[in-house]
């Protein structure tokens, strides 16, 4: 069977006369990562910021904890400076690929709280659900596919090879973590 798809020359196929389809390298996944870590960590970090000092037309800890406090939440200013914080250092590890799997928890768990407070029945804006859900999803694959090659995790020893039961533990760790704030609402 012929595919109506011309086949493409992967390094080396020439010579052994087989063809293959597009093989991606090492580099190629290195700077995907570096690029999918660099908008989402950043764009957290900002939305934490946000919160923590009113940066970017945010309320700040007094409006945040306001909204904490509509919400149902217990102690609205504190909950405001934990997710603030956990915004802006979890979004700051995950931009700089430090401690992923433990900066990418700190994310699961404020967006599994976000998704909680959000969800109303719809999916798309101005009511539903799909940024706080392509955040958490892609938060939690750069746990599980690690940082890639251009991360400050590859001077850390533990951390240097990526290990899938590192970003398992960082996922279920933000789900529970997450889920065990979610049961403080009223």
């Amino acid at each position: 069977m012929t595919s109506p798809f011309p086949a493409r020359h992967t390094a080396g196929s020439a010579s052994s006369g087989t063809t293959t389809g597009h093989v991606a390298t090492p580099q190629s996944y290195d700077v995907g990562l570096l690029l999918l870590r660099l908008a989402v960590g950043l764009t957290m970090a900002a939305h934490g910021t946000q919160k923590l000092f009113g940066w970017f037309g945010g309320p700040g800890i007094s409006g945040t904890g306001q909204g904490f406090t509509m919400s149902g939440y217990p102690a609205g200013d504190t909950m405001a400076v934990i997710a603030g914080l956990s915004e802006t250092l979890g979004g700051l590890g995950i931009a700089a690929g430090l401690l992923t799997p433990l900066a990418a928890a700190a994310l699961i768990g404020v967006l599994v709280n976000a998704l909680a407070v959000r969800w109303s029945g719809s999916f798309f804006f101005p009511k539903g659900v799909e940024y706080e859900l392509v955040l958490v999803s892609a938060a939690a694959a750069l746990a599980l596919t690690g940082p890639g090659r251009y991360a400050l995790d590859r001077f850390l020893p533990v951390l240097r090879y990526h290990r899938l039961a590192h970003g398992v533990v960082g996922v279920v760790l933000g789900v529970v973590v997450g889920g065990a704030v979610l049961l403080l609402r009223d």
